[in-house]
């Protein structure tokens, strides 16, 4: 046997060390090596030379990550030795932040293979995570796992428990400890104490079989031994303290586990109901928004005002329903949270993009493109109604356009002049003048008719193209009038020195007729021109310009006069002289006949334009009533839902008695509301007559539609919260065990310093300090050891009372709300259980294992429970593990929200 020196200090305490200098390790290796086996096979692996297979550090940083439960850092994968060492010094740091102080040992040494080092590494662990926490009255670790020992083996017969060498040679101890716990595994009345070979053999093979502890001694090693190793001893029989010492304790944990099971189910039963309400609403939201975002335009106002009575469908009958689903899923949500916590249960996290914000947001998203799609529909009825217009007036002015360019261009290009007489020259020559002054009569028609279709085309007319065309083939028209009008000039002129003669009246009446001829066409044109108003002012306006057309009548009625006086002169010149006429005038195409004509045509226009502007002003007038009687209503309507959202503000503070009476008045309050619901109707009939006029605008009110539908929405939603409020002080009260006095108490309080300075409903930090202390709440617990300075009490009075604000203001909004105030009052007192706790009683079923099996829950667990456990929990991932084994640690998590159930 080989002896070595083993330094190291393990600290619980300031004073607590072990020293231990000369000792024996035949055992040793033999024993550290199956004790670590026991918890590698745990994670799929073993060591078989101690000395060796720890040189890495990876083995040794499982092993630790395997005892403790927790994770240690990343280990480096290389296989330098400056690799080795860095694992191994994190192995060590691990240990030494457990209290652990290691003398001499290095991570050079444990990497070179230098074995006292490494048994005495293994030591410690073994003491620091197996044996430390053994505490039997009081005492030590060594000394109470010695006096639990010595208990359990009091009344057997040869045994005697002294120490952890001697006392262990024949074997009776240990079958002693395994007959007490398991008497079916052993018949101890048939063991001899002159056999200690075979009972240390008949413990090492029921403690391996039945037990799960492997062997780590040697039966003829310890017989043979006069001092067996105190320290594999310890290590060996501390394996049987953790068999067998929590077995009291499994009926306990199961009926925990049945508790905490049964609460989950209830509350995942909330969670799925909210999931799927949830996820209908965004579903719909999602459908319908793509509707609202859909911006494809219709090409005639009857398709448009069509969309419009669909959107309006949309409102009166899709959308209530979902404001209701909305309003319904915010209560779900607020009483599902109020149970979790009245569990200690970690507060309910919905799927992703299914939280109450989400919805929200989702809504809001809604509303924004809802908005946005009733703007782009009335920008829209108001644009095709401009482009009909517009195309109306394009049409006109080219048709009479093209009327009076019929034939120009042939008539420009004819040579009859080559041919003509001295007089027939001179009347072509005036006559060309006339036509060039009627040429530049007409330039103002042709740019009024280019900027008609421009305008068209900038509206997105749906027939842009033919329009395009049109306005096109008239400008190109146009140019080759120009052209053909200068070419037929510099002809006319070429030969106008040959001519002498002029018939001045034919001339006169030509230049006189041609203005006063287009006069009247565009007296014409705007007596029939169409016209778009929305006020009782702009057809006044109107009605005006028109008025002033008609006191220029008589002036133009005297040039008419003045001009058929030339042709009345013509004729008596003609028939004084007996000159024969050929009836036509060489200067113009215009005939006294056509200048009689269209007068008369100008005078039956005025009273029909005079009727049409008339009939306008009717319709005026009657979209006058119709803006008054909206107003009318919505500037009652409005104001009232104010002021009911200024009532429930206070209301769920102010109003007296027990809860279910508050409830009572709270839904007759809400019925109250639902019933005004008709005025709301009444409005929303009025709107649609003011939308069916293509009426947009109101100046008698500054309530919108829009503004009173959000406001009744916002007064339905915030009347049903109220309402949930009080079932969550419900909840509370009968979760908790609070008496109605208690809660009148609480109310009482907060309304006296709500109503200090606010009366708001709520309170802010001072008020709330003051509120606490007036109840009796000590905000200075303890004073800071060692400390008689008050000026710590002032310090840890501020820490606390910091703690409790981020309890009943976790949002940090700098108010406390009464929902908030009672859930702080009735938590303070609640108990409640943890996940670390259900994890612990999973354990003592499991006899200790990190995984359980199906058996041991149905053996002790309710069926119900059982199977609730089996469906929910995963598979546990080692290779020593039975088949089916379950992860019971993940699944005690999950419970909690520490982890996805």
């Amino acid at each position: 046997n080989k002896t070595y020196t083993i330094h190291m200090k393990y600290t619980n305490k300031p004073d607590d060390s072990f020293i231990f200098v000369t000792s024996p390790l035949s055992h040793l290796p033999q024993t550290f090596t199956a004790w670590c086996n026991s918890h590698l096979r745990k994670a799929g692996t073993q060591i078989e030379n101690i000395e060796e297979d720890f040189r890495n550090g990876l083995k040794l940083m499982l092993l630790l990550e395997v005892i403790s439960g927790e994770r240690l850092p990343k280990p480096d994968k290389g296989k330098m030795r400056f690799h080795k060492i860095a694992n191994v010094n994190k192995a060590l740091d691990f240990i030494c932040s457990k209290g652990v102080k290691l003398v001499s040992i290095g991570a050079e040494e444990i990497v070179d293979g230098n074995v006292k080092m490494t048994l005495g590494m293994i030591w410690t662990i073994i003491l620091r995570f197996a044996i430390q926490d053994i505490s039997v009255e009081e005492t030590s670790a060594k000394e109470g796992l010695l006096l639990w020992c010595q208990r359990k083996t009091a009344p057997y017969r040869n045994v005697n428990v002294q120490n952890f060498h001697i006392s262990w040679k024949d074997g009776l101890a240990l079958c002693a400890l395994i007959h007490r716990h398991r008497p079916d595994l052993i018949d101890y009345s048939k063991l001899r104490k002159d056999d200690p070979i075979g009972n240390l053999n008949t413990a090492f093979e029921v403690a391996e079989k039945f037990l799960d502890i492997p062997k780590m001694l040697d039966a003829e090693d310890i017989v043979n031994t006069p001092k067996p190793d105190e320290k594999a001893i310890m290590t060996y029989v501390s394996c049987f303290y953790h068999a067998f010492a929590g077995a009291e304790q499994a009926e306990t944990a199961a009926n925990r586990i049945c508790k905490v099971l049964a609460v989950n189910q209830e509350n995942e039963k909330l969670m799925e109901e909210y999931e799927k309400l949830a996820s209908e609403l965004l579903e719909w939201i999602r459908r319908t928004i793509p509707w609202l975002e859909n911006r494809a335009a219709e090409q005639t106002m009857r398709a448009m005002q069509q969309k419009l009575e669909d959107f309006r469908d949309y409102r009166r009958i899709h959308k209530p329903p979902r404001v209701q689903e909305k309003c319904q899923l915010e209560i779900n949500f607020n009483t599902l949270q109020t149970k979790l916590r009245l569990s200690n249960r970690p507060a309910f996290m919905p799927s992703e993009g299914k939280m109450v914000s989400d919805i929200a947001n989702a809504w809001k998203g809604l509303e924004q493109v809802e908005k946005g799609y009733e703007e782009w529909l009335l920008t829209e009825i108001r644009r095709l109604e401009r482009l009909d217009h517009l195309a109306e007036k394009f049409k006109q002015k080219c048709a009479m356009h093209e009327s009076w360019t019929g034939g120009k261009e042939d008539l420009l290009s004819q040579k009859d002049y080559e041919s003509a007489s001295l007089m027939e020259i001179r009347a072509l020559m005036r006559k060309h003048e006339a036509f060039e002054s009627d040429l530049a009569a007409h330039q103002d028609r042709v740019e009024q008719i280019a900027a008609i279709a421009q305008e068209l085309n900038e509206l997105d007319y749906h027939d842009a193209a033919t329009v395009n065309a049109r306005c096109q083939g008239i400008c190109d028209q146009w140019d080759n009038l120009g052209t053909l009008t200068q070419k037929r000039r510099d002809s006319l002129e070429r030969v106008e020195k040959l001519w002498e003669t002029i018939d001045q009246l034919y001339l006169e009446f030509a230049k006189r007729a041609a203005p006063f001829n287009n006069w009247m066409d565009g007296a014409m044109e705007d007596l029939q021109d169409m016209f778009i108003v929305h006020s009782i002012e702009e057809i006044q306006s109107l009605i005006t310009a028109h008025d002033q057309f008609k006191a220029t009548l008589p002036e133009a009625d005297k040039e008419r006069m003045a001009t058929m006086g030339i042709h009345n002169e013509i004729l008596k010149i003609a028939q004084t002289y007996g000159i024969k006429l050929s009836g036509i005038n060489p200067y113009t195409t215009l005939s006294p006949q056509d200048i009689s004509t269209k007068w008369d045509t100008v005078k039956h226009l005025v009273p029909l334009r005079d009727q049409m502007l008339q009939e306008e002003v009717a319709r005026q007038q009657a979209n006058e009533r119709l803006r008054r009687q909206f107003a009318a209503q919505a500037n009652i309507i409005g104001p009232w839902i104010q002021t009911k959202m200024e009532e429930i503000s206070h209301v769920s503070v102010d109003i007296a008695g027990s809860l279910e009476e508050q409830m009572n008045s709270l839904k007759q309050y809400e019925q109250n509301i639902i019933n005004y619901k008709s005025n709301i109707d009444k409005l929303e009939g009025d709107h649609q007559l003011s939308q069916e006029s293509l009426i947009f605008d109101n100046k008698h009110t500054n309530y919108t539609m829009e503004h009173v539908r959000v406001g009744w929405e916002q007064l339905l939603t915030t009347i049903a919260r109220t309402i949930n409020e009080v079932e969550n002080q419900i909840l509370t009260r009968d979760a908790k065990g609070i008496s109605q006095e208690q809660l009148n108490e609480f109310r009482a309080s907060f309304n006296h310093f709500d109503r200090v300075r606010h009366s708001n409903g709520m309170m802010d930090p001072d008020d709330f300090r003051a509120c606490l202390i007036s109840m009796g709440y000590d905000l200075i617990r303890v004073l800071p050891p060692f400390s008689n300075n008050r000026d710590d009490c002032s310090l840890t009075g501020e820490v606390e009372f910091a703690r409790i604000m981020t309890l009943v203001d976790p949002n940090n909004t700098g108010v406390v709300t009464f929902q908030a105030f009672i859930d702080f009052m009735t938590r303070e007192t609640a108990e409640t259980d943890t996940a670390e706790q259900v994890m612990a009683s999973f354990k003592i079923l499991a006899s200790d294992k990190n995984y359980i099996t199906v058996d041991e829950l149905r053996r002790e667990l309710p069926p119900e429970q059982a199977e609730y456990c089996i469906s929910r929990m995963t598979r546990f991932v080692g290779s020593d593990c039975p088949s089916g084994a379950l992860d019971y640690i993940s699944f005690s998590s999950a419970l909690y929200g520490e982890s996805d159930l």
